[in-house]
């Protein structure tokens, strides 16, 4: 989604899109032609939280019910990014971005518009990943920062937004040291309840305008996902499709399981990732976990799930594989969860009394 550009400010002001000059405010002291629009100014609360310059990840949620509290909060962060130098990519909606665009008109073509960092455009390891890419381009000029505005999406299922909250959480261990800035826009007039309160508990920073605060009930991140409930799909309730109990090698699981799949997937695209996903967290069963090693496989309609269990009780890091488990180096291997959140909707780590389970579910195409 681009603003026309100069040479076509008639088609722009027609389409909706004010035209060049117009929406030039004072952003950070800075002065302009305010035009038809009233910009507001970042304020001494905007600075002082310091979104630019050197640092790591600064994450923030602003929650909205209106469209003049979503301009109040978004315009004057992705001004302020244009006028500082950072990357400023828009994550939202197209009706969303529509809105922001009309607004800051001309100035808007400086914005990048991606909607893969947002759980709607992308799982979780490829947005991490994805704002680390940014995060290299941004090295290469301006502020060296990236700036973000995310619009948190509607979740079709209550498991999805369980995944909301979870990344959200996630992503300030993963991100620490990246320098990036993330408004993540929280609608309450599309949201449920739950999610909303959830924003102040994975956000160190709430955002009110243009004022950055911290989150007095911000939790630390592996307590809090940790703490997400887990239950079981209800696919779990029917007969499985296929169950191994003590499973004598990883070679006969893999089989097992990759045969089950063929008969379920219709897609040879998916199929193929379900099968590699399936057989990395059968790998890590046998070579990290202890015997015995079982597996379940169910399916209903259009859902697939899959849990892989073994015996061992160290394991507890509810923060794993979201990034490789040696850094992106990846010759170095510990890709295995990472992968398989890469490759399925939803990756649950579920230890209990009698061992590690690792469930994986997701929805055909």
């Amino acid at each position: 989604m681009r603003v026309a550009d100069n040479e076509d400010e008639r088609g722009a002001t027609a389409a909706g899109i004010a035209a060049p000059g117009t929406v030039e405010g004072p952003v950070n002291g800075r002065t302009g032609d305010c035009g038809p629009f009233s910009v507001p100014t970042s304020g001494p609360e905007l600075d002082a939280a310091a979104l630019s310059g050197p640092g790591g990840y600064r994450h923030g949620a602003a929650l909205v019910d209106s469209e003049q509290q979503l301009l109040d909060v978004a315009q004057p962060y992705l001004q302020e990014g244009l006028d500082v130098g950072d990357l400023t990519v828009l994550s939202c909606s197209p009706e969303t971005g529509e809105i922001l665009y009309r607004r800051i008109g001309a100035r808007a073509r400086g914005l990048e518009a991606d909607p893969g960092l947002i759980l709607v455009g992308a799982r979780g390891p490829d947005i991490f990943t994805h704002l680390r890419q940014y995060a290299h381009r941004a090295t290469q000029g301006g502020s060296g920062r990236v700036r973000v505005l995310a619009e948190v999406s509607v979740p079709p299922e209550e498991r999805h937004a369980r995944e909301e909250m979870r990344i959200e959480a996630v992503a300030n261990h993963v991100m620490a040291e990246v320098p990036v800035t993330t408004l993540c826009l929280y609608d309450s007039r599309r949201l449920s309840p739950e999610l909303l309160a959830s924003a102040t508990d994975t956000h160190p920073l709430l955002v009110t305008g243009t004022s950055w605060a911290s989150s007095p009930s911000f939790r630390d991140p592996a307590a809090y996902v940790r703490a997400l409930a887990a239950p079981r799909e209800s696919v779990e309730n029917l007969q499985p499709v296929l169950a191994v109990d003590d499973a004598p090698s990883l070679p006969f699981l893999r089989h097992r399981l990759i045969d089950a799949l063929a008969a379920l997937v219709p897609e040879e695209e998916q199929l193929e990732d379900l099968r590699l996903g399936v057989s990395e967290v059968a790998a890590n069963a046998f070579r990290h976990g202890r015997r015995p090693v079982s597996a379940r496989l169910w399916a209903a309609g259009r859902q697939v799930v899959c849990t892989i269990t073994d015996s061992g009780d160290a394991f507890d890091d509810p923060l794993a594989g979201f990034i490789p488990a040696h850094g992106f180096d990846l010759g170095r291997g510990g890709m295995g969860l990472w992968l398989a959140r890469k490759l399925f909707d939803h990756v649950d780590l579920l230890p209990g009394p009698h061992g590690f389970t690792v469930r994986l579910s997701t929805t055909l195409r």
